[in-house]
């Protein structure tokens, strides 16, 4: 069994007290230059490295970070996290990964699980599930330092940050509209969402400049937003078998933009000649699609680094924080060939 060195063992060897070395590899300024040297130098010799958990214990501390998200294998997740890891370990935390697969329940038992691991403070972003959110309030109550990304709350006072989602969808939607369509279904997840909601909004204000009434049949919600495909195939069916059925959609989710595409596919739609088609995604394959695919682009990896450096703030800080931010980052639109306007269409 594998035993570590411990300070206990430098003590004996060198025939010192354990509070006199412990002062030594401190740096105490009690410890005479002579005694720092020679406990430094047998520490060095025998590859001493002080244990990370006594250490942890002592400073209440376990220097680690845990982060909720729905599915790691999410492109715009995946981004995050690496976002989220590029600052952490450059600042001596480690990172703790868990996923909710959109359940609430998982949500909970990760959340849990996490604070039981002591970890210094959370970073999250919601379920397309969650509504009740006593599991995260009472861990805020007791002081436990959290940040939202993405899918937020309104209902704890803390940091977020989110990229602009209400102009991201403004953009994609007017797109299509400038393209010619005017019979724009709208596919996204599950309508508590913080997304959900501002997406929506953004089409719906796109739509209204236009003078385009908002038609409720062409709005299709899926609760796992894109991780069951059965559920986006009974979604993306209910738009396509309507009597106007509509010429475009806009898709407000990554899962949701290639579970859509499979989809069409499969009802032997083609796009863009039959139904052209732009979406939120961060897919780095996104033009490898046929047709390449028209997206909207989240700045994850930014978003993911920014969470990190204000959950970090937060820890650190000496004082209670009461003033919280949050900080909105810009879209990019990628116009490609599944939004191009099919004249053979009739609109």
């Amino acid at each position: 069994m594998f035993e570590p060195i411990t300070i206990k063992d430098i003590a004996k060897a060198l025939g010192l007290s354990t509070s006199t070395v412990s002062r030594a590899l401190r740096g105490g300024y009690e410890i005479s230059a002579e005694t720092k040297k020679l406990v430094l130098e047998y520490a060095e010799k025998i590859n001493y490295h002080p244990n990370p958990i006594a250490l942890s214990l002592k400073e209440r501390r376990s220097h680690s970070i845990g982060v909720v998200v729905c599915e790691v294998a999410n492109n715009y997740f995946s981004q995050a996290i690496n976002g989220i890891e590029s600052i952490a370990y450059s600042r001596g935390y480690h990172v703790i990964i868990t996923q909710t697969h959109e359940s609430s329940e998982r949500e909970v038992v990760n959340v849990q699980h996490l604070a039981s691991r002591s970890v210094d403070g959370l970073l999250i972003s919601l379920s397309s599930e969650t509504q009740d959110l006593s599991h995260l309030k009472y861990l805020h109550e007791k002081g436990l330092p959290m940040v939202f990304f993405d899918r937020v709350t309104n209902d704890i006072d803390t940091h977020k940050v989110i990229a602009n989602n209400y102009e991201g969808a403004f953009s994609a939607t007017e797109h299509l509209i400038k393209a010619g369509f005017r019979r724009i279904g709208h596919l996204t997840s599950s309508p508590q969402l913080s997304i959900s909601i501002e997406r929506l909004e953004g089409y719906k204000a796109a739509l209204a400049k236009y003078k385009i009434p908002f038609n409720p049949d062409y709005l299709q919600n899926c609760m796992h937003g894109g991780m069951i495909q059965e559920e986006v195939e009974v979604a993306v069916k209910r738009l396509i078998t309507l009597p106007d059925r509509p010429d475009s959609v806009f898709v407000a989710g990554d899962r949701l933009s290639t579970g859509c595409l499979i989809s069409l596919k499969k009802h032997g739609l083609k796009v863009p000649s039959d139904i052209s088609m732009a979406g939120f995604t961060n897919s780095d394959y996104a033009e490898l699609f046929s047709p390449a695919l028209t997206t909207v682009r989240q700045p994850a990896f930014k978003i993911g680094q920014i969470a990190t450096e204000m959950l970090i703030q937060l820890i650190e800080s000496k004082y209670p924080v009461t003033e919280f931010e949050t900080r909105m980052l810009d879209t990019e639109l990628f116009i490609r060939e599944s939004s191009e306007f099919d004249v053979s269409v009739e609109n």
